[in-house]
């Protein structure tokens, strides 16, 4: 306001015209001056004319600044006051010191001023200390989008429930597609006749059409054995609450009708296309299959899986047709290869090392040359004995080489056989997977999320006892143009039996009928029992560490090594086996140091305690009676608190 008032009379463009008029004046004077009066008069009518008219302009425009001045400082009152923006200013303590009317009806009293910032939320000074610029947080139902100020100490409210309402509403009403299997339908229906596979059908679909129906879930069914359904987001997190006890009510029809039938369900989700949703759910339900089925694998767009159920024993469901099928496919497989690469897991056990010898057994018998991959500095005591007598055998040593030898032999085109383990990161040596197309899995435990990519071949089945009984029916397919040697076969029993405890854990039919095979080609029985002899040291250590069992939710029996004494895993397995053999233990888990310096967990149950769910929660794996996991940047105390409340989460579910 002050610049207009010391502005001058005229704009100086108008001063430069007037200056030359006068000049031209002069002439008009000195030649013609009656002309000279006119144009003198004209001219100060004209400089007359001007001053008035800018100081008309002049005072116009002062009182538009003034009455415009008046109305932004009115606006801004107003805004600060009445806008549907919070703001809130605070002191050093946090405490408010002015909030405005918009924030205050959120006061209990008639204003916040004076009450703390936790006021609006419990945990809000926190995260206001934390670097962020900008939290979210729930008032009275209301969400709120905070800005922070910190130098100011202010905080800008928006309301953002209406967008949080879209933003849920969305991710409810996400398509979840699911499909739903029957796990054994096919092996127990074969033999039935029509009747009782039409009431099988009409129970199991009723089932079904009940708890879909209960859910809201579109289902339909797609073949004998199959049935596709439609979901959402928001009924799968009220499926998700409630366990899928859909599993529980499809195993009882088992006491109803004898009839021992089982469910597994794929489930896909995220903002996907709806064909790439299919791909999820059908590899969740490839991945629930492969884990022995009654479960159910949740797959979204990221890749993240979680399970639910899985707490029985997988049943007995493989046949010696598919055996036949996948020992003919191996065979092809070898014959077109420049040679076989076999690899167990890291800290080999006898079911490992059993098996890669049957492999190799299988690559000699098609003529071509074979590789066992096997770190002499990483073999435990639990095989040193049989490492020993391999050794012995100059012609079966010969074809063992360690993790760095096998990168010279191994070519674009040779096959890689894993077995006893599907997870690369456990593998002899991981480098191997990257160097050749042709990869065959032959497994025995449950399929984790990791997993090796795009095998040739795979062959797991969770409900055999050991990767060692696998190979030996495949062996029981091959040409007999080369036996069995002795050693060989029994090694194959000694992972057979080890992987059993002696026949008494997961042992099915065709657990007996692999073993007579074996025995039937001279595997000594003697003299697995002196490759699984212990030295007497041993003995005493894993005889100190059971004595530092304690019973947990008494049935649960829990030792722990002490702080910087390293145990090796066999010692700790056999340490966890032996408290299973005691009074009123239904689960053990074993805690120790190992050599690497991770924590290492191995858990055993009888059945009615599935420690692999316990041990996936910890980043490992295994069976529903034999599981183990390694965890990095702990300690045996800190192992001990999360076993515990993981083990409390699972009793709770």
């Amino acid at each position: 306001m002050n610049d207009l008032k010391n502005k001058p009379i005229l704009s100086s463009h108008l001063w430069v015209i007037y200056l030359v008029s006068i000049i031209l004046l002069g002439f008009i004077w000195y030649f013609q001056w009656m002309l000279g009066i006119i144009m003198t008069v004209l001219l100060a009518g004209s400089f007359y004319y001007s001053i008035r008219t800018e100081r008309t302009l002049q005072n116009e425009t002062e009182e538009y600044i003034a009455t415009l001045s008046h109305r932004i400082k009115r606006v801004g009152e107003e805004a600060l006051l009445e806008m549907p923006i919070g703001i809130i200013l605070y002191n050093e303590d946090y405490f408010i010191e002015w909030a405005n009317p918009y924030m205050n009806r959120f006061a209990d009293e008639d204003t916040l001023v004076g009450k703390s910032v936790n006021t609006l939320s419990d945990d809000l000074i926190s995260r206001i200390k934390e670097s962020k610029d900008e939290l979210w947080f729930n008032v009275e139902g209301y969400e709120f989008q905070t800005t922070v100020k910190k130098e100011e100490r202010l905080l800008y409210l928006f309301d953002r429930t209406a967008q949080s309402e879209i933003q849920t509403l969305y991710q409810n009403e996400q398509t979840v597609l699911l499909v739903i299997f029957l796990d054994n339908y096919e092996e127990i229906t074969q033999n039935m006749d029509d009747t009782l596979k039409s009431q099988l059908n009409s129970k199991v679909t009723s089932v079904l059409n009940s708890w879909a129906h209960d859910y809201g879930i579109y289902m339909k069914r797609t073949s004998q054995d199959r049935f596709l359904a439609v979901s959402t987001k928001k009924i799968l997190d009220q499926l998700e609450k409630s366990k899928f006890d859909i599993l529980d009510e499809v195993r009882e029809l088992n006491a109803e009708h004898n009839i021992p039938i089982t469910l597994s369900i794929g489930i896909g989700l995220g903002s996907v296309e709806l064909p790439t949703l299919g791909e999820l759910a059908q590899s969740s339900l490839d991945l629930a299959l492969g884990r022995g089925g009654d479960q159910v694998a949740i797959k979204d767009e990221a890749g993240k899986v979680r399970f639910y159920g899985g707490r029985t024993n997988p049943m007995e469901k493989r046949t010696r047709v598919r055996a036949r099928v996948i020992s003919h496919a191996l065979k092809e497989l070898i014959k077109e290869s420049d040679n076989v690469i076999i690899m167990g897991h890291k800290s080999p056990d006898m079911d490992s090392v059993g098996a890669a010898i049957g492999i190799l057994n299988i690559a000699k018998t098609n003529g071509v040359e074979g590789y066992v991959v096997l770190d002499p500095d990483d073999v435990d005591t639990g095989v040193y004995r049989l490492v020993e007598g391999i050794k012995e055998d100059e012609e079966l040593w010969e074809h063992f080489i360690d993790p760095d030898e096998s990168e010279a032999v191994i070519t674009s085109r040779s096959l890689i056989v894993v077995v006893d383990t599907h997870k690369p990161s456990m593998v002899s040596n991981q480098r191997l997977l990257s160097k050749s197309e042709y990869k065959v899995v032959i497994d025995h435990h449950r399929r984790a999320e990791e997993f090796i990519d795009n095998p040739t071949l795979v062959y797991m089945e969770p409900y055999a006892s050991s990767t060692a009984e696998l190979v030996t029916e495949l062996l029981e397919y091959q040409p007999k143009s080369l036996k069995l040697k002795m050693l060989e076969a029994t090694a194959l029993l000694a992972g057979i039996i080890v992987d059993t405890k002696s026949f008494t854990l997961r042992t099915g039919s065709r657990t007996f009928d692999a073993a007579s095979y074996l025995r039937s080609k001279g595997a000594d029985t003697v003299l697995v029992q002196q490759f699984m002899k212990e030295d007497l040291d041993i003995y005493i250590k894993r005889s100190k560490l059971i004595e530092r069992a304690e019973v947990y939710r008494d049935s649960i029996a829990i030792s722990k090594g002490k702080p910087e004494e390293v145990y090796g895993s066999v010692l700790i397995a056999q340490a966890a086996d032996t408290l299973l053999t005691m009074s009123g233990i239904n689960a053990s888990f074993v805690i120790s140091e190992r050599n690497d310096g991770r924590i290492g967990i191995s858990a055993r149950s009888l059945g009615e305690v599935n420690v692999q769910i316990i041990m996936e929660k910890m980043n490992g794996g295994g069976h529903l009676t034999n599981a183990a996991t390694q965890i990095e940047d702990t300690t045996i105390d800190d192992a001990e608190a999360l076993l515990k409340d993981i083990i409390e989460e699972y009793f709770a579910r």
